[in-house]
């Protein structure tokens, strides 16, 4: 668990400030010193956003078979997206998972992701509803999850793309 917190921490736990960090911090940091979550809270968090999101996503195909399922499938799948992703924010806090999803290896998986979302939800709200759209959108807002995602595991995706060049390749 402290190898984790290492890890999102990006420095070591009690390590001391650095020499050129202001001690009194500005008062965002201030702010934030005083209203961070213990560690304990901030697993529970995670674990809870990132099941539910997981949940979203999973049982949102036994709505496609419902009336209006297409519009429910797309709005639902889309909420347990935005809910898995929010549960690292929980881990890293906000403003360092903001930053990692738009540092120069994730921004075009993002900005697609969060363009498809949109996309996804705009298509399954409107009237009348364009439910082909949503699904395409959805689609691709599961590809670019899916490259995202393998964006913080080393090397994944040079093993996806080559996977996928051997399977082209047949």
């Amino acid at each position: 668990m402290d190898k984790l917190r290492k890890a999102l921490s990006g420095r070591e736990a009690g390590a001391e400030p650095l020499e050129d960090e202001d001690e009194r911090g500005n008062i965002i940091t201030q702010v934030m010193d005083e209203s961070t979550l213990s560690w304990g809270t901030r697993v529970k968090g995670f674990a809870i956003c990132f099941v539910l999101g997981f949940i979203f996503s999973f049982f949102s195909t036994a709505l496609l078979f419902l009336p209006k399922g297409v519009i429910l499938f797309a709005v639902f799948y889309s909420l347990g997206n935005v809910m898995a992703l929010s549960s690292t924010c929980f881990l890293m806090g906000p403003v360092k998972q903001i930053k990692k999803m738009f540092a120069k290896t994730r921004v075009v998986a993002t900005l697609v992701m969060v363009f498809c979302l949109i996309m996804t939800l705009v298509a399954a709200l409107q009237s009348p509803p364009k439910k082909a759209l949503a699904m395409l959108m959805v689609v691709i807002q599961f590809l670019a999850m899916t490259w995202y995602s393998l964006s913080y595991i080393p090397y994944a995706r040079d093993a996806a793309k080559k996977c996928f060049a051997s399977c082209i390749d047949v």
